[in-house]
């Protein structure tokens, strides 16, 4: 179990992260921004204690397998991983440049450390449950890590590939889903309602443990507690905050697809939001550094 003191450096590793999705949208004027800010805890525990893996040899055949279906919050897989030593922060600053190799939605081919392309929405559970269904027939004993969002649950291919995991049990399989209710014209629950979400998973033999998405300790003990799952693939559905740290964007689904300086001006004037957004974080780093 980890001390207080390796917790925190984990919450001050997603405020790195957060300031950093807000720099690198500022700087493309494109991109979306709540889902990432909302994810952030998540992907610093997986990318700095959570997975298997090597930045300097990303190609290691015995790394854990994170699989990002949700491709339009990669900013935080972006910021992430560069935290974690793939690129250099700096790198960040060249999203959706041309020639870059931090596209809108990641392309495999392009960096390496990024398992798959995504983009069209749906496609992340079929792939990661393929992934791990080989995995298994070669006897490999690496864990696939499955990021989706809720509003892409309208997808039908999703729930094919959630049949399929569930019938062949594969419980080297972890799907996260990013349950922040909302998706980029409003609530999910107005659009195409998608409860009652944890039934409908152990009706498809899923194990389902649903946590506080910014909790860094439920994220840690949960991802290992998922460990001793032997018999099914496991959901965490995690409960997010969409926009999370920077209270004036939270919960909002207009800043789904927006980026500071583009997004909504009834709270903030669109020249002041990058200002106000990384004012808000350094409030909240130094909350954590004096908790």
């Amino acid at each position: 179990m980890l001390s207080e003191v390796e917790i925190k450096k984990l919450a001050l590793k997603a405020n790195d992260v957060r300031q950093t999705i807000i720099q690198m949208l500022a700087e493309a004027k494109s991109g979306h921004t709540a889902g990432p800010l909302g994810m952030a805890d998540i992907f610093a525990a997986l990318y700095f204690h959570v997975m298997k893996h090597d930045p300097k040899n990303p190609d290691w055949a015995d790394r854990d397998r994170l699989m990002l279906s949700n491709g339009h919050i990669t900013p935080v897989r972006y910021a992430a991983m560069a935290h974690a030593g793939y690129f250099p922060v700096e790198e960040c600053m060249t999203l959706r440049k041309f020639g870059s190799r931090l596209q809108g939605h990641p392309e495999r081919d392009m960096l390496p450390g990024v398992e798959t392309t995504s983009g069209p929405l749906g496609s992340g559970v079929s792939q990661a449950a393929g992934y791990a269904y080989a995995a298994r027939l070669d006897g490999k004993r690496f864990r696939v890590f499955c990021l989706t969002s809720d509003g892409e649950h309208g997808e039908g291919n999703t729930w094919e590939g959630v049949m399929f995991a569930g019938k062949y049990r594969l419980s080297n399989l972890t799907q996260i889903m990013d349950r922040n209710n909302i998706q980029i014209d409003g609530n999910t629950e107005d659009i195409m309602p998608l409860e009652p979400l944890a039934d409908k998973y152990k009706a498809f033999n899923w194990h389902v443990i649903e946590i506080d998405g910014h909790s860094m300790r439920e994220i840690l003990d949960t991802c290992h507690e998922v460990e001793s799952i032997q018999d099914r693939p496991t959901l965490i559905l995690a409960h997010t905050t969409p926009g999370k740290g920077v209270e004036e964007i939270e919960n909002d689904y207009r800043w789904h697809g927006n980026p500071p300086g583009k997004g909504p001006t009834d709270k903030i004037p669109a020249d002041k939001q990058k200002e106000v957004f990384l004012q808000r974080l350094a409030e909240v780093r130094e909350r954590i550094e004096n908790s």
